[in-house]
């Protein structure tokens, strides 16, 4: 399997810390790539975000491939196993209380991806031209686009469209949801958090993941996007390439920062 990865983390226009953190390795075995959101006060919701990639990253070092039923279970374990001890870190420090984060884990293995979900940070597939958002959001609007309420266009502009309904951390217990599928060569996975997402529409989205260029390239362009459409909240993007699908060796060839918490 060889991977193309580049991943970047920004402020945004408004903002004055970044509670985004990420984590993205890749070898010709496995790629393992993490999008937390943090929220809550006092620089909370970055100790949660880093907490959570770190957990994650770790939990995930051991699993040789994605396929099965056990390997479903790691990702989705790895998840809970974060949000205990996040959820623990609230009850013991006064200030972090309420805190909380996102999270979007994606890991590739042989010839197939496996994902776990809990919050609105999102995995995309774009492959043979067509975008398409492998992840569904835990959140309000989410849930009224669901029951029939709301467009999705309505949902995009409504005023409680950052408003989360699962994360990790808020609570002792957390059901990830995972989700998996095929690898095919071509494929351009993107890992991101609401900070794109929420400034850049799908259609966008599509348009800049189509060019040529680069994975850096690609994302610094998501990024500037994002903040010339106002960059309202912390930006974070992963892109993913997947130039072939083998498993000969065991080089990485991921470019790119690796980890930011």
């Amino acid at each position: 399997m060889e991977l193309t990865v580049a991943a970047r983390s920004d402020v945004g226009m408004i903002r004055s810390g970044n509670e985004d953190a990420f984590f993205a390795h890749a070898t010709r075995e496995k790629g393992v790539f993490i999008v937390a959101d943090g929220m809550g006060g006092h620089a909370a919701g970055e100790v949660a975000s880093e907490m959570a990639v770190q957990i994650v990253s770790r939990e995930l070092q051991e699993l040789a491939d994605v396929y099965g039923e056990g390997a479903r279970i790691r990702v989705a374990d790895s998840l809970r196993i974060a949000n205990r001890a996040i959820y623990d870190r609230t009850i013991q420090e006064s200030d972090k209380q309420g805190m909380g984060t996102t999270a979007s884990v994606l890991v590739m293995s042989g010839a197939r991806y496996l994902i776990g979900q809990v919050g609105d940070s999102r995995v995309y597939l774009l492959r043979d031209g067509a975008l398409r958002q492998l992840t569904k959001d835990h959140s309000y609007v989410q849930e009224q686009v669901d029951a029939g309420f709301l467009t999705p266009e309505q949902a995009r502009y409504h005023p409680y469209s950052n408003v989360i309904t699962r994360c990790v951390g808020a609570s002792d217990v957390v059901e990830p949801d995972t989700y998996s599928g095929e690898l095919k060569a071509g494929d351009v996975f993107l890992v991101a958090s609401d900070g794109l997402t929420g400034m850049v529409d799908d259609r966008r989205l599509q348009q800049i993941l189509l060019s040529r260029a680069s994975a850096g390239r690609v994302v610094d362009a998501l990024i500037a996007e994002a903040n010339y459409r106002g960059g309202l909240d912390n930006i974070t993007a992963i892109v993913v390439q997947v130039m072939q699908l083998d498993t000969t060796s065991d080089a990485p060839t991921a470019e790119g920062p690796a980890f930011r918490g």
